[in-house]
């Protein structure tokens, strides 16, 4: 009987202690545990995580260098431009005669640049005008808001297109060298166009997320305690919305690499840069013939674009605070 008393303590004092390990876990450790519980957003974090380690050995996968490398062409000297998918050719070949595998793998470091690079700038212009909007109001607010509607009703893809263009065609040199990193200067231009054309709508949802918290107890206390506004919206605020900010940011990459392949789609990207989107522009010309080298890049954009959005689903549950333990 004493046995059977002292397992039942054990259970319960075994069970107190793991609730109030839960309870004083942090807000990153609960989400992380609530993330592994949502199997689309692993099979998202999955996804990307494959689709990193291949941008960052895609000179090892990839069989052919990229272009223009001389070896590139190397299918088309041996006969073997146009050909279906095969065991030597996964992707098939292209009318040029390159390996459309190899492209597409070649293409991955182009896609991580874009994603990466246009959520950056967005977020950072998004957080900065969202924060500044929402905790100054008034005339600040209306300031920062007109201009922000501003960006919401210009046509952006017409805009994208229009300035890509009269900047290629200034651009003298197709290459930055920075520390020995060769940084596409077409490229760079479309994603900082698309960023710039990109950050309004997510401006206006940290501005409603600012407002709700500025009222709270713990800022009117930071304000009575003597607390300037640049330390309540770098310590206080910013902090709070960060967890809506990388939701944010995951949407911001999925759309970033969806934005690029369809200019470059239109044939107003970098035509020094070998991306998925010009991939299928070279190749539609000659879509009933190699119908191969249209839809691999095609795959590869859809399956980039929904791993983002699985992961940014995932962190949308995960992050919520209504849905937290």
């Amino acid at each position: 009987m004493i046995k059977e008393v002292t397992k039942v303590n054990l259970r319960i004092r075994s069970k107190s202690e793991k609730e109030t390990k839960r309870r004083g876990a942090s807000q990153w450790a609960v989400a992380w545990r609530r993330f592994k519980k949502h199997r689309s957003g692993l099979v998202g974090l999955g996804m990307i995580i494959v689709l990193l380690g291949i941008a960052a050995l895609h000179n090892v996968i990839a069989p052919y260098p990229a272009r223009p490398h001389p070896d590139a062409f190397k299918p088309l000297y041996e006969g073997e431009s146009a050909q279906p998918p095969s065991w030597k050719h996964p992707f098939g070949t292209t009318v040029m005669g390159t390996d459309v595998f190899s492209e597409v793998i070649h293409g991955s470091i182009y896609t991580i640049y874009v994603a990466v690079t246009v959520t950056l700038i967005s977020m950072a212009l998004s957080v900065g005008v969202g924060i500044v909007s929402g905790y100054f109001g008034r005339l600040v607010d209306d300031v920062l808001m007109r201009v922000t509607e501003v960006f919401l009703v210009f046509p952006s893809l017409l805009f994208i297109l229009l300035f890509s263009r009269i900047y290629q065609l200034g651009v003298a040199e197709p290459f930055w060298d920075v520390f020995g990193i060769k940084i596409p200067v077409g490229l760079t231009i479309v994603v900082v166009i698309v960023s710039i054309f990109g950050w309004a709508s997510y401006a206006r949802v940290i501005r409603g997320e600012v407002l709700r918290m500025k009222e709270c107890e713990f800022i009117q206390a930071a304000k009575s305690l003597g607390a300037g506004s640049r330390w309540i919206m770098l310590r206080h605020i910013f902090p709070n919305i960060l967890p809506q900010v990388i939701v944010l940011a995951t949407l911001t990459m999925a759309t970033a690499v969806l934005v690029e392949a369809a200019v470059s789609f239109l044939g107003f990207g970098d035509p020094n840069t070998i991306t998925w989107g010009r991939l299928m522009e070279e190749s539609l010309q000659d879509l009933s013939t190699v119908w191969w080298a249209e839809v691999f890049p095609g795959l590869a954009v859809f399956l980039t674009v929904l791993a983002f959005n699985l992961v940014g689903d995932g962190l949308s549950d995960a992050l919520n605070p209504r849905l937290r333990e």
